[in-house]
């Protein structure tokens, strides 16, 4: 029994040999592999261990993807679906649209100068050309338009609400095209309050009650 247990742990020992050489030479293959890959192309990053975890199999966007009918990896949002960040616009582009945002859109930010000056420098970037510097409807681009656009100060745009000019900012109006996509929703909110300013050109501050004095009438009095 003695020398049967002694020939088996005999070849155990062997076979554990024979399997460290094994691990030892591969170990030895693999990183003269590695080694003769780097310097034959310096700029090689190594043998990719697991590309997946890096290299990453999805689609990139606006690529052919042949798991649709259509070939197109860019999918339709669901109807409804809001991007995360995005405040919409709850009134609709229809007269009853205009007329309800003119009533009850309400403007978020403050009518503070910091904001209105905020709303003047992106004013001069997206709308100058046409209105003017000073709202007046006298922008280089403006006087070349089959009507120039009306003074913000004059009676046709004094007193239309911080809801129309928002309103007229996301939709549009007459020869003025949507600026939707050009302008953030806080970009718009803060230009609303500088309109608001440019349509108080020239008319008195509130509660100014105070009037232009007449002229005097000459004296007529003879003096002695």
């Amino acid at each position: 029994m003695k020398k049967n247990l002694g020939f088996r742990n005999y070849n155990l020992g062997i076979m554990n040999k024979k399997f460290f050489l094994l691990a030892l030479s591969s170990s030895v293959v693999a990183l003269s592999l590695f080694s003769s890959c780097r310097r034959n192309n310096p700029d090689s990053a190594g043998v990719e261990y697991m590309p997946d975890m890096y290299r990453s199999p999805s689609y990139e966007d606006n690529s052919v993807n042949n798991l649709f009918a259509d070939s197109m990896t860019d999918r339709v949002p669901v109807k409804g679906t809001i991007p995360v960040g995005f405040t919409p616009f709850p009134f609709p582009f229809s007269p009853e649209g205009l007329a309800n945002a003119s009533e009850f859109w309400k403007d978020p930010l403050p009518a503070t100068p910091e904001v209105a000056a905020q709303g003047k420098a992106i004013f001069e970037i997206y709308c100058i050309h046409c209105h003017g510097a000073t709202g007046m409807g006298d922008g280089k681009v403006g006087a070349k338009l089959p009507g120039p656009p009306p003074p913000y100060s004059g009676p046709a745009l004094r007193n239309i609400t911080e809801g129309e000019i928002y309103y007229t900012l996301e939709y549009g109006k007459n020869l003025m095209g949507s600026h939707a996509s050009q302008l953030t929703v806080d970009e718009r909110c803060k230009l609303v309050r500088y309109v608001q300013t440019l349509q108080k050109i020239g008319q008195p501050a509130a509660g100014d009650t105070t009037k232009t004095a007449a002229a005097a009438p000459k004296d007529s009095v003879k003096k002695g």
